[in-house]
């Protein structure tokens, strides 16, 4: 059971059936143009590149209340669905039992899906994804070395996994052995928090929130929610350790308490979600010594909001045109444009996530629809998104347990 403050923050009956006699007068103008909309729906798939895809999502499970909850979770594991490419509807394909397995990676070739476990003594599992129907194998779990991993990825190499401890603010690092599963321990960073810092209730101490490479995998960042900065290594691919860059981390503002970041695919940029001030700081990326330098900070909610609010999830759009981020309190997805000569950010607008608590987001690969897991109100929000302006257009529910993190797997 999750306990820190985040982490201290019908059916009807079934019908007789229809004779041809009766059915074929129903095959009316409505009917043929039902057709006629499914039949454009799926043309628009086409023309946007989406593809049928297999879907994994990460939740808090029962009997806890998770992190910024307000009633116990129903959630029993990860959930794997369908993707239609056609709308972006989510279908049932598995549900695998296991404890709050909240946060999800996968590997470069999408065949093996990583979790953590995000409890006091945390652990990360691995699976075996069937290539033929997007299921899970459970193949093995290894301890975290500390408490509440909160996020962990995958090294592009495919070599080693990287892990992060939110409790204990320490970042353990793994050889992923030939058969996916979780190898020996090759290292594990602690990081340095403020003592009492700005914010004494969240940040009495590091906080490892997120551990991410680089686009070319040169440099490993780790976002310190509880230091107020993001950590810089490099990874030895021999020996599996992290080394301090020559200039060792950048700063984001006092109190900013970062969350995720996100480096832009094909220019010199970075962003930094800022959960604890509900910001984002913008930086120039130096790929040669994995130096971050600052560019812009800018607020991700409305002028007039006066709640409570922090921040959560933070994606670009994979045209390198768009990025968006959800607000916990506000309860929405914030749309920015990215400056195509400068990098920086102007708010386009606020979609509201169509729930409570946007906790998960992220786009599928083609950019067609972006997914928001709303954690209170137990559903999903499915988008598409107008690729001409980067705007969301009115989405639908998918109804989910406590929703945390998406991930796209391979082509279904």
């Amino acid at each position: 059971m999750v306990t820190s403050a985040d982490r201290s923050d019908d059916q009807k009956a079934p019908s007789r059936g229809l004779t041809r006699r009766e059915f074929l007068p129903l095959l009316s103008a409505a009917t043929l143009a039902t057709v006629a909309t499914r039949s454009r729906a799926a043309a628009a798939a086409r023309a946007s590149g989406a593809e049928a895809r297999f879907v994994y999502v990460g939740t808090y499970t029962a009997p806890g209340v998770p992190p910024g909850g307000t009633h116990p979770s129903t959630a029993v594991g990860i959930y794997v669905f369908r993707m239609d490419p056609t709308d972006g509807g989510l279908t049932p394909v598995q549900i695998v039992t296991t404890d709050n397995p909240s946060f999800l990676a996968l590997d470069p070739t999408l065949t093996h899906l990583y979790s953590t476990n995000e409890n006091v003594g945390g652990r990360f599992s691995a699976y075996a994804i069937d290539q033929g129907n997007g299921a899970l194998t459970f193949l093995n779990t290894q301890p975290s070395h500390g408490d509440f991993p909160a996020h962990l990825g995958v090294h592009p190499s495919g070599a080693y996994l990287l892990g992060t401890n939110y409790g204990t603010g320490n970042y353990p690092i793994y050889r992923i052995n030939a058969d996916g599963s979780i190898g020996a321990l090759t290292d594990d960073f602690q990081g340095e928090g403020n003592g009492t810092g700005p914010r004494p209730d969240r940040q009495e101490g590091p906080h490892a929130h997120q551990i991410l490479t680089d686009p070319s995998a040169s440099h490993v960042f780790g976002v310190d929610l509880g230091a107020d900065k993001v950590n810089a290594w490099t990874l030895d691919l021999g020996t599996g350790v992290l080394t301090p860059n020559t200039v060792p981390f950048a700063p984001v503002a006092s109190g900013s308490g970062p969350r995720h970041m996100a480096f832009h695919q094909t220019r010199n940029l970075a962003y930094v979600l800022d959960e604890l001030a509900s910001t984002i700081t913008a930086f120039h990326y130096d790929p040669a010594r994995g130096a971050l330098v600052w560019l812009q900070t800018i607020s991700t909610l409305p002028p007039d909001f006066t709640g409570l609010n922090t921040t959560a999830e933070i994606r670009i759009h994979p045209s390198g045109q768009f990025l968006y981020n959800t607000n916990r309190g506000h309860n929405s997805v914030t749309m920015y444009s990215i400056d195509p000569d400068t990098g920086r950010l102007s708010v386009i607008s606020w979609q509201s996530s169509l729930g409570q608590w946007p906790r998960g987001m992220n786009i599928d690969p083609s950019g067609t629809f972006l997914y928001v897991g709303n954690q209170n109100t137990d559903a999903i929000a499915v988008f598409r998104i107008d690729t001409s302006n980067g705007r969301l257009k009115q989405g639908f529910l998918v109804h989910t347990p406590t929703p945390v993190d998406i991930e796209f797997g391979q082509l279904a």
